[in-house]
């Protein structure tokens, strides 16, 4: 049995049930005004560890959850929709979650960093940059990016920027910059 058919049952189940009538009308723009980025690790599951429910909130992943160009250029996407199509809206909040024991954490790694950017990856040095060994640390420097991109500007001084921290161990998120 291929590893999808459970889940694609799972989605007969949703389909059945009628949930998918809760999400916004608005693409793109959560009702819970909130954009979330953290990593692809499966331990740091947005719906599990923050309860995010469908259409609350959009939720951006990738390895070590980092601002990458890439998530930056989505995210200028998402302000511009935010300012046009929701002006009224009060507020709106990015929030960025590092994890302990991140596997991007293996970046730091010197042949395996090789060996990645021989494959054709990042080259070592943005490699190096990726490892989030120390989330709070990390948290600092993404939310510092996303504060200061200019594709960002000017609506991002309108806009709640947080990093936080997810402790595996524990459970807990602890709020690293608010």
């Amino acid at each position: 049995m291929p590893n999808i058919t459970p889940y694609l049952e799972r989605n007969r189940a949703f389909a059945a049930s009628g949930a998918r009538a809760d999400v916004p009308e608005v693409p793109f723009v959560p009702f819970g005004q909130l954009y979330l980025i953290t990593c692809i690790d499966p331990r740091v599951e947005p719906a599990a560890i923050l309860g995010v429910r469908l259409g609350e909130a959009i939720v951006a992943r990738n390895v070590g959850g980092r601002v990458t160009p890439a998530v930056i250029k989505d995210l200028a996407w998402i302000v511009h929709l935010h300012e046009n199509k929701t002006p009224d809206a009060d507020w709106f909040e990015i929030a960025v979650i590092h994890h302990t024991d991140c596997g991007s954490g293996l970046l730091a790694d010197d042949d395996l960093r090789a060996g990645y950017a021989a494959r054709g990856g990042w080259d070592e040095r943005t490699s190096l940059r990726m490892a989030v060994l120390e989330p709070a640390e990390t948290v600092q420097e993404d939310v510092a990016k996303l504060r200061s991109a200019p594709e960002l500007a000017p609506g991002i001084g309108d806009i709640a920027v947080g990093g936080y921290a997810y402790d595996l161990a524990t459970g807990e998120l602890t709020t690293v910059v608010q």
